[in-house]
């Protein structure tokens, strides 16, 4: 595991956007896509907005990536909430992406339905491939979830479905995810937090006592891939 400590939220994005800029163009000299999971949340905004800009919007050739999304709340895709419009509003909308490359996890069908579509989709990639995706970017919140991956459910602990559904009580609605199994099996997981909120979690994710029940985001570990978490200094305090 590599950590990356910036400044701030600002210094942050700019940090993991050129980062990225530069994965993308090492994985791309040695294959011909470049498969990207999309993180929802509110600390993605910036550094899709960065990404969506010069210089990354001419540099990177967006032709040839296919992108992907770790999670989805069963939401109509106009909803506020929903992490596919966020990703369209702020990046995908604004670089010259190929429509039939990009994955969403449908809300217009049941969540069971979408689940299963969506494995089917992840297995017609990457059946018989070595890893996974290319890149997957990860939240953390508060409590220490990542994906739909909450303290205390039963899906972080699935081991056969690629892609699941099932209703999360707290949050009264359905959610659908990518399981933990298929992302340990990516080339590269970054997690990107920032904020003092997130600093004891965080001290505890990666400093303590493995409890994946109590602290979801444990439970990512790439079987042969690269683990980054990049940070800013407020989540970094108390490591």
């Amino acid at each position: 595991m590599e950590l990356h400590i910036e400044k701030d939220t600002k210094a942050l994005s700019a940090s993991l956007a050129e980062w990225i800029n530069h994965y993308i163009q090492q994985v791309l000299a040695k294959q011909d896509r470049f498969t990207f999971v999309l993180s929802g949340g509110s600390t993605p905004k910036a550094l899709y907005a960065l990404l969506g800009e010069s210089p990354y919007k001419e540099s990177i050739p967006w032709e040839k990536l296919h992108f992907f999304w770790g999670d989805e709340r069963a939401v109509p895709f106009e909803d506020s909430r929903n992490n596919a419009k966020m990703c369209y509003d702020e990046l995908l909308d604004k670089v010259p992406v190929r429509a039939e490359n990009i994955h969403i996890m449908r809300t217009d069908i049941t969540p069971e339905e979408s689940a299963a579509e969506y494995e089917k989709i992840v297995k017609t990639y990457f059946e018989g491939s070595e890893t996974t995706f290319d890149f997957v970017l990860l939240g953390m919140g508060d409590d220490g979830h990542t994906l739909s991956l909450f303290p205390g459910t039963e899906v972080i602990h699935e081991q056969n479905a690629l892609a699941t559904s099932f209703f999360l009580q707290a949050q009264d609605m359905y959610r659908i995810t990518l399981t933990a199994p298929v992302v340990n099996e990516a080339a590269c997981v970054v997690f990107l937090a920032a904020g003092a909120g997130k600093s004891e979690v965080l001290k505890q994710v990666l400093e303590g006592e493995k409890n994946v029940d109590l602290y979801p985001s444990q439970i990512i570990q790439p079987v042969k891939g690269q683990l980054h978490w990049f940070v800013d200094e407020a989540a970094a305090a108390l490591l």
